[in-house]
C-alpha cells in the first residue's frame, strides 16, 4: 500500500516518471475505470477551491467517487482521536485525501488506517502542488538539472516541498526569505544531506539572479490572518515585480500556487503578464493528481 505524504515518499525515478505520465494524461484528456467501485474520503480542515475541485474531478475521471468531510460535518471537529477516524474510515472507503494543519495528522491517518492517504496540504508540505509545478516546468523544458528556480517569500509548506523536489529533480533552488521566516531547518538539512543544491538567503535580488522560474506565495497563509500587518512589514521588498524580474533569465516564467494577493507578493502587471504561467499551474493540479492516484492504485 502506498501513501503520498511528501515528495520524498517517491523514489527519484518515480518522481520523474510521474511528471511524464501526468503530461501524457493531459495530452490524452485521460479517463479510466481504475477507481471504479472505489470511494475516497476528502477530509478538509482547510477551505479550498483548486485542491478540492481538481481532486474530485480527477477521481471521477478515474471512475471513482468521493465523500467530502469537514470538521463541521464529522467528528473531526469534536476531538475524536485521529487513530479512531482512520480505523473507522478504512472500513468504509478506499482512500483518504487530506487537507489539514499538522503533518502529524496525515501521518497518523496513514499509520492507523489501512487505506492510502494523500497529503492535499499541511502546514509543513504541499507536495501535490509542487509536483504539479514540476509538470508546468516540464512542459517548457525537460532539462531540470540545468535550471535555476527561485523562491521569494515565506519559508512555508510550499518552500519545504520545493526543497524536497530539488532532491529528486536536481535543479538549483535559491530561496529568499526574511529573518524569522526561514524554512524549517530539519527539512533543509535533510535535503542538503541528500545532495540537493539549495541556497538560502534574505535578499530576493540574489535569489532571482539568472533564475529561469521565479516562484512565490501569499505572505499570510490560511490560519495566519492575524499576522497580516506584521508580515507586511517583514516581507517589504519581497514583491515579484518588473524590477526584480529584470535580474532573472530573459526567458523567466513566474509561478504562483494561488490564491494571489496582487500588490503584495506579486504585482498585477506580472501576474497578468506574458511571463506568468499561474493558470497552467492551476490546470496541472488535475493532471498530476490523476497521475499520483494512478501510481497509488495501480
Amino acid at each position: 500500500m502506498k501513501h503520498f505524504l511528501s515528495i520524498l515518499d517517491l523514489k527519484p525515478t518515480e518522481a520523474i516518471d510521474l511528471v511524464m505520465r501526468a503530461k501524457e494524461m493531459k495530452v490524452q484528456d485521460f479517463r479510466s475505470d481504475l477507481l471504479a467501485g472505489k470511494v475516497l474520503a476528502m477530509i478538509f480542515e482547510k477551505a479550498s477551491t483548486r485542491t478540492r475541485v481538481s481532486f474530485e474531478v480527477g477521481i471521477r475521471h478515474l471512475g471513482g467517487s468521493t465523500i467530502f468531510l469537514t470538521p463541521a460535518d464529522s467528528q473531526l471537529g469534536r476531538s475524536e482521536p485521529l487513530k479512531d477516524t482512520a480505523r473507522v474510515l478504512s472500513r468504509y472507503v478506499q482512500g483518504m485525501v487530506v487537507r489539514t494543519f499538522a503533518q502529524r495528522n496525515v501521518e497518523d491517518l496513514a499509520r492507523f488506517g489501512s487505506i492510502p492517504v494523500v497529503n492535499a496540504l499541511t502546514d509543513l508540505y504541499h507536495p501535490c502542488q509542487v509536483m504539479s509545478d514540476m509538470l508546468t516546468i516540464y512542459e517548457r523544458t525537460a532539462h531540470f538539472e540545468d535550471l535555476v528556480i527561485a523562491w521569494v517569500g515565506d519559508g512555508n509548506n510550499m518552500a519545504h516541498s520545493w526543497i524536497n523536489a530539488c532532491v529528486h529533480f536536481g535543479f538549483q533552488l535559491n530561496l529568499a526569505c526574511p529573518d524569522g521566516y526561514m524554512p524549517n531547518p530539519a527539512v533543509l538539512e535533510r535535503a542538503l544531506k541528500m545532495g540537493a543544491r539549495v541556497f538560502v538567503q534574505d535578499d530576493p535580488r540574489v535569489a532571482v539572479q539568472g533564475a529561469h522560474f521565479v516562484n512565490t506565495d501569499v505572505w499570510a497563509s490560511m490560519g495566519q490572518e492575524a499576522e497580516q500587518k506584521k508580515r507586511e512589514k517583514a516581507f517589504a521588498g519581497y514583491c515579484i515585480d518588473d524590477d526584480l524580474l529584470a535580474l532573472a533569465d530573459p526567458s523567466v516564467k513566474v509561478l504562483h500556487c494561488l490564491p494571489a494577493h496582487r500588490g503584495e507578493e506579486i504585482t498585477e502587471g506580472v501576474f497578468e503578464g506574458p511571463r506568468s504561467v499561474v493558470f497552467d499551474q492551476a490546470e496541472n493540479r488535475l493532471h498530476m493528481q490523476k497521475a499520483i492516484l494512478e501510481w497509488i492504485y495501480s
